[in-house]
């Protein structure tokens, strides 16, 4: 077992419960990423509906920061069941205050063999072995998510204000050579440094408020490719949104994200 699979692990606790631990292991600083624990309460979300086990479409709210080293909870509510459609809503909870709430739509991915009519095209990237790694150094932080994950970034873009531009694109995979899948992608979506430091420096922490993650198929092993979009900064939110592609150049995840930018 992986990492990941071991550390996103869910177990029934009741019905429509599920417990689990949040692991330090994913943290940016002193807080669990949101991508990893939207992966968590994912991991409930297929449990409680597994005909469907493919969150098509995912809504995160962040309520809180998450208590990195705790149990946590994973309320589950089926909301309606379809053939090809489950609609589902999730708490994750600790010391009895939710963390996040989730609003899914889970159905099933497939082989994805059938061509798209249209699709996004991946941007031009030099090879992962051409790229800088990420560097908590770079960010002024520590980020124990980077014995997790491996993450390489464009050679213009790997320095915060470098790119001259609200833009990151880069390579990521599991350090421990797991593949992708469709709920690692939940997390690679929310991996990447925020897009504002290519264009802004340095400007302190960058929480989410609401991430909305859509699943187009499901990744191929091998190295991801993402690309993520700063493009409305006012009144300190800024809106960022991104795409992975797989080792065969297939578009398999779009996200959009609100977040507030803050000073250190």
């Amino acid at each position: 077992m992986s990492f990941f699979d071991d550390e996103t692990r869910v177990s029934p606790a009741g019905t429509g419960r599920f417990g689990g631990t949040v692991h330090p292991a994913w943290n940016i600083g002193a807080n669990p990423n949101g991508g990893y624990l939207l992966s968590l309460a994912a991991q409930a979300l297929r449990q409680a509906v597994p005909q469907h086990p493919d969150p098509l479409s995912i809504t995160t709210h962040y309520l809180r920061p998450g208590q990195p080293g705790q149990p946590c909870d994973v309320d589950v509510q089926v909301l309606r069941t379809g053939r090809t459609l489950s609609t589902v809503r999730a708490t994750l909870s600790q010391d009895g205050h939710a963390r996040l709430e989730v609003l899914a739509a889970m159905g099933d991915l497939g082989a994805g063999d059938a061509p798209p009519v249209i699709s996004l095209q991946p941007p031009d990237m030099p090879p992962p072995d051409a790229c800088p790694g990420r560097s908590g150094a770079a960010q002024g932080v520590d980020l124990s998510i980077l014995g997790r994950l491996d993450i390489r970034l464009h050679p213009d873009e790997a320095v915060p204000g470098a790119a001259g531009q609200a833009r990151v694109r880069g390579w990521i995979r599991f350090a421990d050579g797991r593949a992708p899948d469709p709920i690692a992608c939940l997390l690679m979506a929310d991996a990447f440094p925020p897009a504002v430091f290519g264009l802004l420096g340095m400007v302190g922490w960058v929480p989410t408020i609401e991430l909305t993650v859509h699943l187009r198929a499901r990744p191929a092993p091998g190295w991801l490719l993402g690309q993520f979009v700063a493009d409305d900064l006012r009144d300190g939110r800024v809106i960022e949104h991104g795409a992975l592609w797989d080792s065969r150049g297939q578009l398999v995840a779009q996200s959009r994200q609100l977040a507030l930018v803050r000073s250190a």
